[in-house]
């Protein structure tokens, strides 16, 4: 049997899953004979504390990914690294342009995140010959040229087969070839499965044939990987019985009417649902710079929808000398903090391991340490302004050893995600525009990133405007009935034709 229940955000579609996995083992499930499946490792181990079992006996909890691994014992060294791909571009002797996070154009070897292989992967993800996946103009088209994408191509898999290494989506393509090693399960359990690629979805089809029944979760209006080759569709039409989570815990009811104006902007295919709010109002407002709200207090997500302009506010940030975190670390220099404390406990008379003591050398730049100074006078080679900025920070009293109550990130980075206060900032960025303008598919997946956004916060949200209008993302309202029986128009960007339709179609479905 079949089962596939949508959770809307914050209704507690994993902990639905757990609690099925939990029932199964307790009515004697043999736990080898359940399998649950996140879409990250992190996922993957949370689910493992909340079983009622030593994690060595829950051998299949894992991501598809590390299924894979497991089932065919590859090690490490046989798969792809970093280093593995600037090696193939140097050897290749392979230089292509592509522009970086600041859209400044540049020239590198080949790198793993570079233009060339995501397409590639794509491509393999989506199960489609490299060439459709050019032909589909998702890409830049000043970073991938035809015969160059082709010669990589063709020599990647030359690359992989001499050097005996494989990559992620080559694991799920072995096992797919040696399926006779995939176990037979009682239950399989898939969380976040609208993120599926149609190469996980063809595993789990002989996931489907081997085992007694299916617990499929997610969300379709939170389907964000089209770009890495994700197919929500399959998930939509899976035939299953269906559930959907109505209530949320999380999101108050000022965050739900703004997500609502994000999904509702969909054209294509979408599963028709309706979650309502937890009780409590909730704030959501407008603000035109960060000035306008009081970091200093309280936890806080910053959410933007490209690194370029994470990396902007981040520097905003560390000018109103804020501490801060994202998936790239700490705002601060760790290892220099740690060399700041450890001096100062050197002027205690402290001793300290020769390890510690290196370190503090190499960050004053002298082997003979003068304790008479302190630590900001002593670190010679620590840059002026990261050492103002850690002063500051000590100074205000920010303990640097704890989590911080701010952190960055981009939408897609976060999901799953979630804080009392969020800013969001608005600005889409003229390459996404340029996408959107490509397909309505673009253009619904994009609905879809901001309204993850959006339920991200738990009580408070703050929109950051865009600086350039155009570039913004619009949070609107398309339309309504007013108590005089009207129809009520504001910030419409369809056009005529469309607006007409999507009303008729609205007012109908609110009578009937």
């Amino acid at each position: 049997m079949i089962y596939k229940i949508y959770g809307p955000p914050g209704t507690g579609k994993t902990y639905r899953l757990i609690s099925r996995a939990r029932a199964y083992a307790r009515v004697g499930t043999p736990l080898h004979k359940i399998g649950y499946f996140a879409f990250t490792k992190k996922a993957a181990g949370e689910a493992k504390k909340r079983m009622p079992a030593e994690d060595k006996k829950l051998l299949y909890f894992q991501t598809l990914h590390s299924f894979a691994f497991n089932i065919l014992k590859l090690k490490e060294e046989d798969v792809m690294q970093p280093y593995h791909y600037e090696s193939f571009g140097k050897k290749l002797n392979v230089k292509v342009k592509y522009y970086d996070r600041y859209n400044k154009e540049e020239s590198h070897f080949l790198t793993c995140d570079n233009p060339y292989f995501q397409l590639i992967h794509r491509a393999i993800n989506r199960c489609v010959d490299i060439r459709e996946e050019f032909d589909r103009g998702e890409h830049n088209s000043k970073e991938v040229d035809w015969n160059m994408l082709k010669h990589i191509s063709d020599n990647y898999v030359v690359y992989k087969q001499k050097k005996k290494l494989i990559d992620f989506n080559d694991m799920i393509e072995m096992l797919l070839k040696e399926d006779t090693k995939i176990p037979e399960f009682d239950v399989v359990f898939i969380d976040e499965a609208q993120d599926l690629s149609p190469l996980q979805w063809k595993l789990y089809d002989k996931l489907k044939e081997k085992s007694k029944d299916i617990y499929l979760a997610g969300d379709d209006d939170q389907a964000i990987f089209a770009w890495a080759g994700a197919d929500v569709n399959r998930f939509i039409n899976e035939p299953a019985k269906e559930k959907v989570l109505h209530k949320s815990r999380r999101i108050s009811k000022a965050i739900q009417e703004q997500s609502q104006m994000c999904i509702e902007n969909i054209m294509g295919n979408r599963k028709i649902k309706k979650y309502y709010p937890r009780n409590f109002d909730g704030n959501c407002e407008e603000i035109a710079n960060l000035d306008q709200i009081d970091l200093s207090v309280g936890k806080w997500l910053i959410l933007t929808r490209t690194v370029s302009k994470l990396l902007k506010i981040e520097e905003q940030l560390k000018k109103k000398n804020l501490y801060f975190e994202s998936n790239r670390g700490k705002s601060v220099r760790v290892r220099a903090y740690k060399a700041i404390k450890n001096y100062e406990l050197l002027q205690k008379d402290i001793k300290l391991e020769e390890k510690d003591l290196k370190d503090i050398k190499e960050y004053t730049g002298t082997e003979e340490l003068d304790l008479k100074k302190d630590w900001y006078q002593a670190f010679q080679n620590v840059e002026q302004e990261d050492k103002d900025y850690l002063l500051n920070l000590i100074e205000a009293g920010e303990n640097l050893d704890e989590p911080a109550r701010i952190w960055t990130s981009t939408i897609h980075a976060i999901k799953g995600g979630e804080q009392d206060n969020v800013v969001l900032s608005l600005d889409l960025g003229d390459k996404i525009l340029k996408a959107i303008k490509k397909s309505q598919d673009k253009e619904d997946e994009e609905h879809r990133v901001w309204y993850v956004g959006v339920t991200r916060a738990k009580n408070n949200l703050y929109k950051l405007k865009a600086k350039i209008e155009r570039r913004g993302y619009k949070l609107w309202v398309k339309y309504g009935i007013s108590s005089m029986g009207g129809v009520i128009i504001k910030n419409i960007k369809f056009n005529r034709a469309s607006l007409l339709l999507r009303m008729s179609c609205y007012i109908q479905k609110d009578v009937l």
